[in-house]
């Protein structure tokens, strides 16, 4: 363990290991999060058991619009005594869902809301809520806009937390991965513009980082990203590292979102976080370690 401890904040124990599983691009986990903490004891009641065991007693991973309000008691209990907790949405640690449409963005808000103020009202020590890069801009974007709106009743709320911004996901294009003969990659993107983008597990680095390293995390708002490149180069990439002739066909931008990668896009600094973390991954060495080395 390393960092500047954070008063309240429990002995940390080694080995204890939470894997969110989530497929992006088809392949592959979302994340894998070592959280090194240990539940307190309760604070009425006998000393927690030895052995934790997750229960997952919802038909088919599926939670009713109405479940994460409606147990507000329920989340309150279970959070009571925990130093730490991770807030995420679109992944496999939370229950907010992918949310486009107005119910599911209406959703992913009330969720997002109500694991907050359980979080407060049980006295959680350390909040980290993965959002999205660009957030606090005022995007446009509906499920951006989600996450702000998430963000802001978490800091009007007071929390000890961390908000971590990822950009766009390297594991979005895995997509085309098994291309056979050439692939052609039809992003609606302006071919000379960079794009930032992250490796999902460089997405558990920095929620690992937070925990184990609160004094460093505690209170930062962070966009996190671990490369930059144009989608010509992302082509010229996957050619290099599978060896199967690779060329891009950009389509119009018509979605909101894609004007805003044209026009604005992501903003982290990743030399800075790259002093923060200095294994994270470039897409060259993420595809590498995700897909078969090109043939010599």
């Amino acid at each position: 363990m390393t960092g500047t401890p954070v008063p309240g904040l429990p002995t940390p124990v080694r080995d204890v290991s939470v894997r969110g599983l989530e497929n992006i691009g088809g392949r592959g986990p979302y994340a894998h999060v070592v959280a090194q903490f240990e539940p307190p004891e309760p604070r009425d009641g006998p000393p927690a058991p030895d052995g934790l065991e997750p229960l997952n007693a919802v038909p088919e991973r599926h939670l009713p619009a109405e479940f994460p309000p409606a147990p507000r008691s329920g989340l309150v209990a279970g959070l009571d005594g925990v130093a730490a907790t991770v807030l995420l949405t679109d992944g496999g640690f939370s229950v907010q869902p992918l949310a486009y449409e107005p119910e599911t963005l209406a959703t992913e808000v009330r969720q997002g809301k109500a694991v907050a103020d359980a979080a407060l009202e049980a006295g959680v020590a350390h909040l980290v809520y993965s959002s999205v890069g660009g957030a606090e801009r005022n995007t446009g974007i509906g499920h951006f806009e989600t996450k702000a709106e998430i963000e802001r009743h978490i800091l009007a709320l007071g929390l000890p937390a961390t908000i971590l911004r990822p950009v766009f996901f390297m594991d979005n294009l895995l997509h085309s991965a098994d291309a056979r003969g050439e692939r052609v990659l039809e992003p609606p993107v302006r071919p000379e513009r960079p794009m930032q983008m992250i490796a999902s597990e460089d997405v558990a680095r920095f929620v690992d980082a937070a925990f184990t390293d609160p004094g460093r995390y505690l209170g930062r708002q962070l966009e996190i990203a671990g490369d930059e490149l144009t989608f010509t180069d992302v082509a010229r990439v996957y050619e290099r590292v599978t060896g199967t002739p690779t060329r891009l066909v950009p389509l119009p931008i018509e979605e909101r979102m894609f004007t805003w990668f044209a026009e604005e896009g992501y903003r982290a600094d990743i030399p800075s976080l790259r002093e923060l973390q200095p294994e994270l991954l470039t897409f060259e060495a993420f595809l590498r370690a995700r897909l078969a080395p090109a043939r010599d």
